[in-house]
C-alpha cells in the first residue's frame, strides 16, 4: 500500500495505512480480483451509482452494511476496499467492517471521485 507522501492519494488528506488504501492500489487489485483475495464494495446510495460506477463492484449502501455483512463470503484476512463519493464515508465503514472481525478491509482514499482523478477519467465527478 501506499503512504500519504505520493501523488496516490488526495493533498492534504491524513492517509491512515492502517485503515485506507490507494486508488492505484485497489485498481491494480481490482484488476487481478480473479487472482488475488479481493473485494471491492461500493457503499453509496443506489442514485450516485447513476452519475458513476466501477464495473464490477459489489453495491452495498452504506446503510445496509449491518444487516447484510454476514452474506460476504470472505475470509477475515481478505483485502476489502470500501468506495464512497470522497472517501468520508467509507471511512466509517471500514472501521466498522474491522471491528466486526474483517481487519483487511480499508477505505479506497479519496472515493470515486479521487479514482477518476487517478485511474479513470471518463468517471463523473459530483
Amino acid at each position: 500500500m501506499t503512504d500519504s507522501k505520493t501523488d496516490a492519494n488526495p493533498p492534504r488528506w491524513p492517509f491512515k495505512p492502517e485503515l485506507e488504501i490507494s486508488a492505484p492500489d485497489t485498481a491494480a487489485l481490482h484488476k487481478d480480483a480473479g487472482t488475488t483475495d479481493f473485494l471491492l464494495i461500493d457503499i453509496r446510495e443506489s442514485n450516485e451509482l447513476e452519475t458513476s460506477s466501477i464495473a464490477g463492484a459489489l453495491h452495498i449502501p452504506m446503510g445496509d452494511i449491518p444487516a447484510r455483512i454476514n452474506e460476504l463470503d470472505v475470509d477475515e484476512d481478505t483485502t476489502i476496499a470500501i468506495l464512497c463519493r470522497s472517501g468520508k464515508r467509507s471511512l466509517q465503514v471500514a472501521q466498522y467492517m474491522q471491528q466486526q472481525g474483517l481487519a483487511g478491509t480499508r477505505s479506497v482514499a479519496g472515493g470515486i471521485n479521487w479514482w477518476g482523478l487517478k485511474i479513470d477519467p471518463s468517471i463523473q465527478q459530483y
